[in-house]
């Protein structure tokens, strides 16, 4: 995909908000502490842009709010908004699939996935035409967006897998149907280009443990930093809310996991990212790499960076966040 080039004099700079998940009512406080105001029903700024990281459903109270907000900013030309995991989940759960599947819809409805989607499923219960279009829409949007000076994907900038999929010639957004239904089936290359994009890297625990998230889900895998240089020890790329056994920690890499780790450099654009439900003061990973997910839902923080159009290097000071 081409840079996107801001052909609006006006717009001198663009705020970049994390995952939101269902707080409308702290979404709207963080607009208006941006010095966005409702004008026609949408919120403009006069001089900005907003741009979302993804994952605006599930979890919170006001998911359709959140929605609405969002999108009739981006509809309306004072936002753009890149696709989260939550998202996907939500299109493959709703779209019809293939006879050659042995289900009715891409994504199995498992006790796990709609208990995920549970508080969106419910929220849209009494408003199933609103829903469908808002599948829809999600489907119209890109998987990453690149500027001049930054870049923005909900969970990590793999440039191979953006290079794959850039090559596959579908658009950067999720509406060519062959596209999606393979992303659904493992270890095609749409499927590896989703789960890189949208749900980042990470490395299976070993000796079969495994670990139970606050949210109550088990995983046998945990999240790793996709711009750490040279790491040795598991503690050198851990990267979640969620604590592995503490006698993981010193464990050296292997070879062949040091092999499936990947490296942001500190020479590349600055780029932003959602997804890991930080937690504690807003901070910089780096110069170049700003998470923006501080786990609004669960009484954290929803946060935003303010980068002029001119920025080449992330400032700590540019963050501006609400408290839940």
């Amino acid at each position: 995909m081409s840079q996107l080039q801001c052909s609006n004099p006006a717009v001198t700079g663009y705020d970049i908000i994390g995952d939101i998940h269902g707080c409308g009512r702290l979404l709207s406080a963080l607009l208006n502490k941006l010095g966005y105001e409702q004008k026609d029903d949408c919120f403009r700024h006069a001089e900005r842009k907003a741009i979302f990281l993804g994952d605006l459903i599930d979890r919170g109270d006001e998911i359709r709010d959140t929605v609405n907000i969002v999108r009739r900013m981006v509809e309306n030309d004072a936002a753009h908004m890149v696709i989260g995991n939550h998202e996907y989940a939500a299109i493959t759960f709703s779209t019809p699939a293939p006879e050659s599947f042995d289900r009715p819809f891409l994504k199995k409805h498992t006790p796990r996935i709609k208990r995920m989607l549970g508080q969106t499923i419910s929220q849209y219960h009494d408003y199933q035409e609103e829903w469908q279009s808002t599948v829809q829409w999600f489907r119209s949007l890109p998987l990453y967006l690149e500027f001049d000076n930054f870049r923005v994907v909900h969970a990590c900038w793999d440039q191979q897998k953006i290079d794959d999929f850039d090559e596959l010639d579908v658009g950067n957004s999720l509406g060519d149907d062959e596209f999606l239904t393979a992303s659904v089936q493992p270890l095609t290359t749409p499927n590896r280009i989703i789960e890189r994009l949208l749900k980042g890297t990470d490395m299976p625990l070993p000796d079969g443990l495994v670990i139970k998230g606050a949210d109550g889900f088990t995983r046998s895998r945990f999240r790793t930093k996709f711009w750490k240089a040279a790491p040795k020890t598991y503690s050198d790329i851990v990267f979640q809310p969620d604590r592995i056994p503490n006698h993981l920690l010193k464990r050296k890499l292997s070879g062949d996991e040091k092999n499936r780790l990947i490296h942001y450099g500190e020479r590349e654009k600055p780029l932003f990212v959602g997804h890991y439900w930080r937690k504690g003061p807003p901070r910089l990973i780096r110069d170049n790499i700003a998470c923006l997910d501080y786990s609004a839902v669960s009484h954290g923080k929803l946060v935003a960076y303010r980068i002029d159009v001119d920025d080449k290097v992330l400032d700590q000071d540019r963050l501006v966040w609400v408290s839940a």
